[in-house]
This record gives C-alpha cells, sequence and structure tokens, in this order.
C-alpha cells in the first residue's frame, strides 16, 4: 500500500474553481480499481489551501493514475498550473 500526501496553495480567487475540479478528480479517481482512499480538504482559515490523502493498493495502482484521463485534464493541465505552491510526499504504511 501507498499513501501520497499532497498539499497545494491557491490564489485565493482561484479557491472555488479549484474546489470545484477536485470533487471531479475525487469522484473519477474514486472509481479506480487500485484506489483505496481518496480525500481533499480545504483550509478553514485559509480557504485556497487544500490537501489531499490518496491511498493506492501499490505502485501500478498510483502509475495507473497518473495516467488516466481524468489526471491529465484535471491535474496536469487544471490544477498544476493555478497551484501557487505544491508539495508532495509519498509515504509507507507502519
Amino acid at each position: 500500500m501507498l499513501i501520497q500526501s499532497v498539499h497545494f496553495v491557491f490564489a485565493p480567487e482561484d479557491g472555488d474553481k479549484v474546489e470545484a475540479i477536485f470533487r471531479e478528480l475525487r469522484e473519477a479517481s474514486r472509481a479506480e480499481a487500485g484506489v483505496i482512499a481518496f480525500d481533499i480538504g480545504r483550509g478553514r482559515d485559509e480557504p485556497n489551501v487544500f490537501d489531499l490523502w490518496e491511498v493506492y493498493r501499490d505502485q501500478a495502482a498510483l502509475d495507473f493514475h497518473k495516467a488516466t484521463d481524468h489526471y491529465q485534464r484535471l491535474v496536469v493541465n487544471g490544477i498544476r498550473p493555478l497551484a501557487k505552491e505544491r508539495s508532495a510526499d509519498l509515504l509507507s504504511p507502519i
């Protein structure tokens, strides 16, 4: 099992647009066979801050996720160009 934690910061005016994109990404990602969990949080005090918590069965499932049309459309061509900051960690459960 692999866990990916991703932290994003966006311009305040992009917060609602980004939330809509993340909602679509979450629904499409949860339908993938190798996705165990896919959750997204939005900051209460800073609504332009988002964190993703993604759990994959294995590396093949994560690789499949990154190759999907919805990942390319919503993340590579949607979320990332809007991000002011992005950091990610790939974790193994203990």
